[in-house]
């Protein structure tokens, strides 16, 4: 493979990964993981043996070929860092874009408007992608003290099933809660910043 070659695999592979982060449900994203992953295993052994047969007069392409094909294999059967990289900026990217929707959470320009469930609200845009799995959020507030706590989903899961958040909350019985989910299972759950928390539950 030359070097235009696998720069056009690692750019597909980056824009899938990204595509499958924020677009495609989770049924699909398992398989298509389960696919891609036996592509890549067998097409990595096919590199491994071309670089053994080849050991005598090896080419810089060859073993490029061999470490590009590989890391992605690697990079795509051990997916989680991969995706908390793509989590991680995510935040940092869109923060201020979840602060200003926070802001209209609490001034009630933003409401729960959907007919099948009384607590989602359907964002009016699709882009950027703040929340995964429709651009919807979750809305619960008191009225009489204007504290509120807005869900956004990292990782929307089906029916009950647990799901990654983004959440903002200023709710002492919402922030006590989070802190219990700390508490217990910090590996997938911590405070980002003052009335930030990931979160994954159901």
């Amino acid at each position: 493979m030359n070097k235009k070659t696998l720069i056009l695999i690692v750019s597909v592979w980056v824009v899938l990964t990204i595509a499958n982060y924020y677009f495609v449900p989770y049924f699909i994203v398992a398989l298509e993981w389960l696919a891609l992953s036996l592509i890549l295993f067998i097409w990595t052994i096919g590199q491994i043996v071309k670089l053994i047969k080849e050991r005598k007069n090896l080419t810089r392409q060859r073993i490029a070929s061999v470490f590009v094909i590989s890391t992605l294999f690697l990079l795509t059967f051990f997916r989680q860092p991969v995706n908390q990289i793509i989590e991680n900026a995510d935040w940092y990217i869109f923060y201020n874009k979840r602060t200003e929707v926070v802001e209209q959470v609490k001034n009630g320009e933003l409401k729960p408007n959907v007919s099948w469930n009384g607590w989602v609200c359907e964002l009016p845009y699709e882009f950027p992608v703040i929340s995964n799995g429709g651009n919807d959020i979750g809305i619960s507030m008191n009225d009489s003290t204007n504290e509120v706590t807005v869900t956004f989903w990292v990782f929307r899961n089906f029916f009950s099933a647990p799901s990654t958040h983004f959440v903002y909350t200023n709710r002492p019985e919402d922030i006590k809660y989070y802190n219990d989910l700390i508490e217990r299972n910090p590996d997938d759950n911590w405070k980002i910043e003052e009335n930030w928390y990931r979160t994954f539950h159901e």
